[in-house]
């Protein structure tokens, strides 16, 4: 229906009316069970997790593979026996400067198993020899504990995800769809007010709020991360006095392929310097163990940057010869030769670039935030599981778990909320200066808390 008019339809499933005198919109059919801001790989397993008589709404900034899940290359780690607790424990504790939280650390690990046997259920395939799965290892880990898919692991996984989130009848996904607010009273959260597709805003009312949102590499020059990406839960959680953690602990990842083009950095994974791969700098001699902890690294590598008088360093894959860089990395091997570099001959310069964000919006151990009724899960939230620093491969494994915390805990305590009437959507007609205005605050707050540092 034309907005003009006065009515509009929100994707044909919600009617609204809008009164023009009051800019006021008022709900004119039932509310949404759950709503889920996001669909990367995080959104989509919770999902999956709730009964099919739930009614689930998934809305998304951009596309569905437009998530940065979908460009996690190295694997997912898991615990392969309680032999190895001990030491996944300590390796996890020691990146994160044992400043995580242990109740998180014990809960992912010990639910690794569990979550590895969902995903292949869910028809994920990673690298098998013999029948057995395969491990490799990554930086800061003492031995190999990482499954893997070539070096497209997190593309494998969300895919499958997306796969079966497709064949549920009770889950519809919303694309271009932007969170601008809340609706949130007495501490608790109705829903959401969004921007179509179509430019339009709604005002969807739910029970459950999940924010599954991503990082915030799109207020960065030099990231890792997809540019819409950019911490929009993060201030709309400030304007409503919703808990937030670790906000400026932000991870740098040490290796990316150097380029003078703008846009998005593309990863070399860890896993290349887990198999093998060797750093240097402008002399061609080794500078640095290749295997320390990501910030760690990216320190000796920036050191090294300065002493060169360089903004990149030399990676060498040249030792695992060109049949096995194009087997286990065809990705990587692709994206390097389209820049005019082969792996198989020659040095690749690589250079560090903002890859994760280990602060977000507090949640407990079942990724419940401040707010009654309201979640978060993925990389928008913290709970504490990677202190200042993430582990290798635990960021995938992480937001499953904890996604799984969440749906199990929302089907335990489910309580339906009744509307919020009244709901002025008046002052989100600016959506380029509210936008701005988002970016501003989560800026703010991340120099505010390191001036407390």
């Amino acid at each position: 229906m034309d907005s003009n008019n006065g009515e509009f339809m929100l994707q044909g499933y919600l009617n609204y009316q809008y009164t023009r005198e009051v800019g006021m919109m008022e709900q004119t059919e039932q509310n949404q069970d759950i709503v889920i801001v996001g669909t990367g790989a995080a959104g989509l397993f919770c999902a999956l997790q709730f009964p099919e008589d739930r009614n689930i709404w998934m809305i998304t900034k951009e596309t569905v593979e437009e998530s940065d899940s979908f460009l996690a290359q190295g694997g997912i780690c898991v615990l392969k026996g309680m032999s190895d607790y001990e030491s996944y424990f300590e390796d996890t504790m020691r990146a994160g400067h044992y400043e995580n939280n242990t109740e998180s650390v014990e809960l992912m690990i010990k639910s690794s198993p569990d979550i590895i046997q969902s995903l292949i259920d869910y028809g994920v395939e990673f690298e098998m020899q013999n029948g057995k799965l395969q491990y490799t290892r990554e930086g800061a880990h003492s031995t190999s504990r990482i499954l893997y898919h070539e070096d497209l692991t997190g593309k494998e996984i969300s895919t499958k995800l997306w796969d079966r989130v497709k064949e549920r009848k009770n889950i519809t996904i919303l694309e271009h769809t932007m969170l601008l607010d809340l609706i949130c009273e007495d501490n608790t959260c109705h829903g959401v007010v969004v921007k179509q597709a179509d430019g339009k805003i709604a005002a969807i009312s739910a029970n459950y709020v999940l924010l599954a949102c991503g990082g915030i590499g799109g207020l960065f020059e030099h990231s890792t991360n997809f540019p819409h990406l950019t911490g929009d839960a993060l201030a709309i959680a400030l304007q409503h006095d919703i808990r937030l953690k670790d906000v400026n602990y932000i991870q740098i990842h040490p290796t990316t392929l150097y380029s003078t083009k703008p846009g998005r950095r593309f990863l070399i994974s860890e896993s290349v310097r887990g198999e093998g791969a060797k750093l240097y700098n402008k002399n061609m001699e080794r500078f640095v163990d290749e295997l320390l902890p990501r910030d760690l690294l990216t320190a000796e590598i920036r050191k090294q940057m300065e002493k060169d008088d360089s903004k990149f360093v030399w990676l060498s894959m040249v030792d695992m010869g060109e049949e096995e860089i194009k087997k286990r990395f065809p990705n990587i091997y692709k994206k390097c030769v389209e820049e005019g570099y082969d792996p198989a001959k020659e040095c690749i310069p690589v250079t560090p670039a903002q890859h994760y964000y280990m602060g977000g919006i507090w949640v407990d151990i079942h990724s419940k935030t401040s707010m009654n009724h309201l979640y978060a899960i993925g990389e928008t939230s913290c709970n504490g599981v990677h202190g200042a620093n993430r582990l290798a491969s635990n960021s995938l494994l992480e937001s499953l778990v904890f996604a799984r915390a969440a749906a199990e805990q929302i089907q335990e305590q489910y309580t339906a909320l009744s509307s919020v009437e009244g709901i002025s959507l008046e002052k989100y007609k600016d959506f380029d200066k509210l936008e701005a205005s988002y970016k501003k605050m989560v800026l703010a707050e991340i120099e505010r808390m390191e001036q407390h540092v």
